[in-house]
């Protein structure tokens, strides 16, 4: 298990490391919430971490909710994060991980669950 867990992380930072990986801009404000580094090793974590403390816990702060980031990461042009050029979706794209936040957190999908008896 930690074979493979050191395996993703040097694969990760590999990509991130690489001269070819796709370069980001912050769309709004000043900085991102951390370092761009421990932001690209660690920002799976901090979604995770942030969904328990809001869902089972009810605590519902903004540092690392994922509205927060769509916020200052969606493009000024589409006011999106996904597409062929959206900040996730194009660095999910470039190291094959699957993105399935969006699944559930678009708007197309609140709607259904409001329309839902």
């Amino acid at each position: 298990m930690m074979r493979i867990a050191a395996g993703i992380i040097a694969a990760v930072l590999t990509i991130a490391a690489h001269a070819d990986a796709p370069r980001f801009k912050i769309e709004r404000g000043e900085a991102c919430v951390a370092p761009t580094g421990e932001m690209r090793r660690d920002h799976m974590k901090m979604l995770l971490h942030q969904r328990d403390r809001t869902m089972r816990q009810g605590i519902r702060e903004t540092r690392f909710s994922l509205k927060n980031c769509v916020d200052c990461h969606a493009s000024r042009e589409t006011g999106s994060v996904l597409g062929k050029d959206g900040f996730c979706s194009s660095c999910h794209q470039y190291a094959a991980v699957s993105m399935d936040c969006f699944e559930c957190h678009t708007p197309l999908q609140q709607k259904r669950t409001a329309a839902r008896p």
